[in-house]
């Protein structure tokens, strides 16, 4: 996709986001950054028809409540049935019994084109037992085998599956790419991970291959954040924080080649 983000801003693919309130303020401008237009709508009433005008549904279990859970569950099926890929961050998966079942729902209930998480939440749905801190990921990455895990959620569930951290993998049917783009900075700013399931939603939103729209999605994110890191690293994590959004805006397909660190391994 020697031309993915400059087709993708052409397109402009709209992105209807259930996400979390911690966040959405960034994945709207995440999404907005890269190209996409963000809707971001949660009430039942209206989520079918949010998505008859959508070309991808993000779904962010990050702040749950059984109203919202019953949205991503209408939202879900109905772009199911309208053909609308749907991506999913688990977040926290395995911290509470509440995500645990939210999780297990959505899976069984909602076919999924991509799936984005950390070690532990990916490691959980792959019925490895996972250790959570907060939402953030308490499995050392050096103890389990992430390319195994990856593909073994993408077997069972059909999706692309990207687990994220300091190398980054998208595992797909037999395809594998390892991203190596990124900052540690990022995991000091609230939110990275859900802008990136946000960008992740406009990509593949634009194009019909989720495991290279997955791929380009990731290098952009880690691209943006190497990027932005060298502008204002120094500075302090709020200024890292807006770069990272002016990073996104400035993003075109010679950077993402260049700094996005993306590797096909098969």
């Amino acid at each position: 996709m020697s031309d993915s983000i400059a087709d993708l801003r052409a397109k402009c693919p709209v992105v209807h986001c259930i996400t979390n309130y911690v966040t959405v303020n960034d994945v709207a401008n995440a999404i907005l950054a890269i190209g996409g237009s963000p809707t971001m709508a949660d009430a039942k009433e209206e989520v079918a028809d949010i998505l008859d005008i959508s070309n991808a549904l993000v779904i962010n279990i990050g702040t749950l409540n059984n109203y919202v859970i019953d949205a991503m569950l209408t939202a879900g099926r109905s772009a199911n049935e309208k053909g609308v890929p749907v991506v999913l961050d688990p977040v926290g998966a395995s911290a509470s019994q509440l995500r645990k079942d939210t999780v297990r729902r959505l899976l069984d209930e909602v076919r999924f084109t991509v799936i984005r998480g950390n070690l532990s939440e990916i490691s959980y749905i792959s019925g490895i037992d996972a250790v959570m801190r907060g939402v953030d990921s308490g499995i050392d990455e050096n103890a389990v085998d992430a390319v195994s895990v990856a593909k073994k959620v993408s077997e069972s569930t059909g999706a692309v599956v990207a687990i994220t951290g300091r190398i980054d993998t998208i595992a797909y049917k037999n395809r594998v790419a390892r991203v190596s783009s990124g900052t540690a900075a990022m995991s000091k700013v609230t939110g990275t991970g859900c802008m990136l399931t946000g960008i992740i939603g406009a990509f593949v939103g634009a194009y019909s291959d989720p495991f290279i729209a997955t791929a380009s999605a990731v290098g952009s994110m880690g691209a943006a954040g190497v990027r932005a890191y060298e502008k204002a690293g120094n500075i302090g994590t709020g200024s890292f924080h807006i770069a990272m959004i002016d990073q996104l805006s400035l993003m075109d397909d010679v950077i993402l080649a260049e700094e996005g660190g993306i590797d096909y391994v098969s």
